[in-house]
């Protein structure tokens, strides 16, 4: 098995691609209007509308309805993530500070336009590199 992608179901594809876009800096690939995917090394980010719901079972998933799933992208440097975030045109709201977590990491959490929770983090302690080698 492997795993190949989250999706986020979104009432405005487009303004949601456009965030991820400038947040991670990859471009997204645009294959339908109501589909969206932003292929990173690792896992791909997938952006669906919710009218792609009636494909699979009505109301299986709702718009801006997620308060328990994390989005979590590892970046060079937090500190300096949080500072381009912070100037972005539409920057994001910020819900936790650059902080160090007690696991190693150091951890900036915002949430993008729908509302999803994102955590940008970097592994600051050799234990927190060594358990994210590859």
């Amino acid at each position: 098995m492997q795993f190949v992608s989250v999706r986020v179901i979104s009432d405005d594809v487009a303004r949601l691609a456009r965030f991820y876009e400038q947040a991670t800096g990859l471009a997204a690939r645009r294959p339908a209007e109501q589909f969206a995917e932003l292929v990173g090394p690792s896992c791909t980010l997938a952006i669906g509308s919710a009218e792609t719901m009636a494909l699979f079972s009505a109301g299986a998933a709702v718009p801006e309805s997620n308060r328990t799933a994390i989005l979590e992208f590892r970046v060079e440097d937090v500190d300096r993530e949080h500072e381009r975030l912070r100037n972005l045109d539409d920057a994001p709201e910020i819900v936790q500070e650059p902080t160090t977590m007690p696991w190693g990491n150091r951890s900036l959490l915002f949430r993008d336009p729908d509302g999803n929770l994102i955590n940008f983090f970097t592994p600051v302690t050799e234990q927190a590199r060594a358990r994210l080698a590859h």
